[in-house]
């Protein structure tokens, strides 16, 4: 495991966490860090630390994270996720919206309107050493692991995802 880039991620989490705390964009770690972060171990290594946020929180992001040092990055719908680098690290922000009855979906691209899982947005933070951090729930990211496959055939499953969805599927066991 590439122990300084989890320590440089482990800093950008903190310091993106820490420019938005407050009345700034409410932020969630999704993906591996998430799952890191409720293992409450470094568990593998990230190629990018992933997030969700509101889509109405888009143009404060953006100002954030530029005045942060960090340039955005073309690439997916913009209405769907915004992507940002800055000293060698990657960050992706998939944006979300609440239907008509409530609802957190997604934001937009081809996909919008598309409801995530229910209870998506983790009440209880993770926690790795003395940082913490608004994750996913667990078990919707179990979810989301298996079912990206099936909601998007061009997204296959990885090798990483089943280690991701034995580890998680362990600890809510230790945990019940």
């Amino acid at each position: 495991m590439d122990r300084d880039r989890a320590e440089r991620q482990l800093a950008l989490i903190a310091e993106v966490l820490a420019a938005t705390r407050g009345p700034g964009p409410a932020l969630w770690l999704r993906g591996g860090w998430a799952m890191d972060f409720f293992l409450g171990e470094v568990t593998r290594d990230h190629g990018d630390v992933d997030w969700f946020a509101w889509a109405r929180d888009a143009a404060a992001l953006t100002r954030t994270l530029t005045r942060l040092g960090h340039r955005p990055v073309p690439g997916p719908p913009p209405g769907l996720q915004l992507d940002f680098t800055g000293d060698g690290l990657d960050s992706s922000f998939t944006l979300l919206d609440k239907d008509a009855e409530g609802r957190i979906v997604v934001a937009g691209g081809p996909w919008a309107g598309t409801p995530w899982p229910e209870g998506l947005l983790a009440d209880e933070p993770g926690r790795i050493g003395k940082s913490t951090a608004p994750i996913v729930a667990p078990r919707v990211q179990i979810e989301i692991k298996r079912m990206m496959p099936v909601w998007d055939p061009s997204r296959p499953r990885r090798a990483k995802d089943a280690t991701d969805i034995a580890r998680l599927e362990a600890a809510l066991r230790d945990r019940a």
